[in-house]
């Protein structure tokens, strides 16, 4: 058995630790690419939201570098995501590719049935070592998470441009031949360190913006054209909720210990949507209001064309945007998404941030002077 998985942002670190940590054999396919996009496309349903297009592209991309099983995750409740694993074996088995599809699932109480999963993976590790494994991956998850967000914080502050990109893409790229969670972890630190490093301007404020959305399209930075970098570079600090570590601790471990979810974005999004209806239509709207109770300058969503959630969350947020008084733009993404019109769109909204900043500070001046 020869294991792959799906790109999503930074999943490959996390899922490249559990499968070092149990012995397996794995294919890491490569980066998603306008290759990958173009396979996905050919298999895929035209309706087929983006995340699934991708997806199919990186199997097949596995699949012709030896792999034959594909370890995914999976969802429940109103959103097409839970379908995916069904569709790509249907798709797979459909055009000549006969891989196998083990299906990570939140747990919803059945323990059992999820550790019998790990445990087809694993082979002969006992319990006790399959837990320390899941724990090590969750820690890596969470590492690199935080790595990602000092990056955020230092790209917009650093006084050589491009410094925190080359240490971050370096990063990316050196973790792919370190074997195991400890080495993984010991990468993490070495590259916080080199970005703790670098110089940085500690009297500058940067703009604040929140990414909100569905989690594929906000955290994948092929998928997003690198929008985090993006904004830095243009003097932005991002904000994040969306995170692998988050969704692997509230969607998967919390189904199985008694820790009590997160759930402040739910509370913060009653007034406009008081129930969860699949995706990240909720977290949307409530994080969006969060950052704008936190003083955020603007908030930008972004979801796959198709992707009904984030569709309903679309038609709410313009009422945030008027409580609040918050600048919010959507960026729809798909595989005819053009990265000259998707640059200006974000520039233009960077301009228009960076006015509302400057008039406020005029306003601001006039009324301490009593003018």
């Amino acid at each position: 058995m020869k294991i792959t998985f799906p790109h999503m942002g930074n999943t490959y670190i996390a899922v490249k630790a559990l499968l070092d940590d149990i012995g397996a054999d794995y294919v890491i396919p490569p980066l998603s690419s306008k290759r990958s996009l173009e396979i996905g496309t050919k298999y895929a349903p035209e309706m087929a939201c983006l995340p699934l297009k991708i997806n199919i592209g990186n199997y097949i991309e596995a699949y012709e570098k030896g792999a034959d099983t594909i370890l995914t995750a999976g969802g429940r409740g109103p959103c097409r995501f839970g379908y995916y694993c069904e569709m790509s074996r249907e798709i797979l088995c459909d055009n000549g590719y006969d891989m196998e599809v083990i299906v990570l699932e939140p747990p919803e109480g059945d323990i059992v049935n999820f550790i019998g999963k790990i445990k087809k993976l694993a082979g002969s590790l006992n319990i006790y070592r399959i837990l320390n494994v899941i724990k090590n991956t969750t820690l890596v998850a969470k590492r690199v998470d935080e790595l990602e967000r000092l990056a955020f914080k230092i790209r917009p502050r650093e006084l050589i441009k491009g410094s925190t990109d080359r240490i971050y893409e370096n990063f990316q790229r050196t973790v792919v031949d370190v074997k195991g969670s400890q080495e993984i972890l010991k990468l993490v630190e070495n590259t916080k360190n080199q970005l703790l490093k670098l110089e940085i301007d500690k009297d500058f404020m940067p703009l604040k913006v929140g990414i909100v959305g569905e989690i594929y399209t906000t955290i994948d930075s092929y998928t997003s054209f690198n929008i985090d970098s993006i904004l830095g570079n243009m003097g932005v600090e991002v904000y994040r909720a969306n995170t692998i570590s988050g969704w692997i601790i509230e969607h998967i471990l919390k189904a199985v210990v008694p820790f009590t979810k997160d759930k402040g974005y739910a509370e913060a999004a009653k007034p406009y949507l008081g129930t969860m209806i699949g995706g990240h239509a909720q977290e949307t709207i409530g994080n969006t209001v969060i950052y704008a109770q936190n003083g955020f300058d603007g908030i930008i969503q972004i979801y796959p064309l198709t992707c009904m959630p984030e569709i309903v969350a679309e038609s709410i947020l313009p009422a945030v945007e008027r409580d609040y008084n918050i600048p919010i733009l959507t960026l729809i993404i798909d595989e005819m998404t053009g990265e000259a019109g998707y640059m200006t769109r974000i520039e233009a909204f960077v301009d228009l941030l960076n006015k509302r900043r400057e008039r406020g500070e005029v306003v601001k001046n006039l009324a301490l002077s009593g003018n």
